[in-house]
């Protein structure tokens, strides 16, 4: 399973003390599922939720990753040799700050899992190209409450607009997939839920953490072109399909060209893997 080939709408956390949860998250339908070793586990438990991370039971038809501790702790190096030898996609990496912890990382893992750093402190975002370029790293993610608490700024009034727009501009510049963006914290009030997806896919992130299960239905939803949208970019080609000659056309009283034509494709693309089983 090549990751970046696939949806990633919905990532949904699972704490690494609940493993027996895993089943349950995947028919939650979530496009990728994270075990959390980091903010879901007290200190005084993260080494028995890593060990039992040994015998837990992984699926093989959705990626799973796991989220590791920061670099700076003492429990990282434990954690990536335990995620190293699961039969899982990759890590989610908390505060990468700079491009050599994600080194630190892949020099323990194997070269065919995928690292998403998480970008979550003012560190971390001023070097977030530098972050997106380390090797083996899929796509970022930004952390907006942690962000918040090291920097001060709250995620209103888009105050994050800059923020949230860099971390995307980085990821393309750096050629990796499309990044996701931070959880919400509602986990009932669904109009909250996609209200806070919707922003993030006008940031051109491709997807969302998700902390419930309530929530995977609604990122799912919203990460994924609509039917006006599909049907718009199936008519557009269709119509470049009829004007093999024409760089240039007219259609629906609006001007296409090529930018318009890719992005019909891109469209038509993303519906169609989504859709798959």
């Amino acid at each position: 399973m090549d990751p970046l080939t696939l949806p990633a709408r919905s990532w949904l956390f699972v704490p690494a003390t609940r493993t027996d949860r895993i089943a349950k998250a995947v028919a939650s339908g979530a496009d990728r599922i994270i075990v959390d070793l980091e903010d879901a586990v007290a200190p005084s438990e993260k080494v028995a939720a890593r060990l039992g991370l040994a015998s837990a039971t992984f699926p093989t038809d959705v990626p799973v990753y796991v989220r590791v501790n920061a670099a700076s702790t003492e429990w990282f190096a434990g954690d990536v040799e335990a995620a190293a030898s699961l039969p899982i996609t990759g890590i989610l990496l908390p505060k990468a700050d700079v491009p050599q912890e994600v080194d630190r990382a892949t020099a323990r893992l194997p070269a065919s899992f995928h690292v998403v750093p998480i970008i979550e402190t003012a560190v971390g975002f001023w070097n977030v190209l530098e972050v997106a370029r380390a090797s083996q790293v899929e796509r970022l993610v930004f952390g907006a409450l942690d962000f918040q608490l090291d920097t001060g700024m709250h995620d209103a009034d888009d105050a994050y607009a800059y923020v949230r727009s860099r971390i995307t501009i980085a990821s393309r510049v750096a050629r990796i997939g499309a990044p996701l963006d931070s959880v919400c914290l509602s986990i009932n009030d669904e109009p909250a839920i996609a209200a806070d997806a919707t922003r993030g896919r006008h940031f051109g992130c491709c997807g969302k953490l998700c902390i419930h299960p309530n929530q995977v239905r609604v990122a799912n939803q919203i990460f994924r072109p609509t039917d006006e949208e599909i049907e718009w970019a199936q008519s557009v080609l269709r119509e470049r399909d009829a004007r093999p000659a024409d760089a240039v056309f007219s259609h629906r009283g609006a001007l296409v060209d090529r930018p318009v034509i890719e992005r019909a494709a891109q469209i038509v693309s993303l519906a169609a893997a989504i859709t798959q089983p």
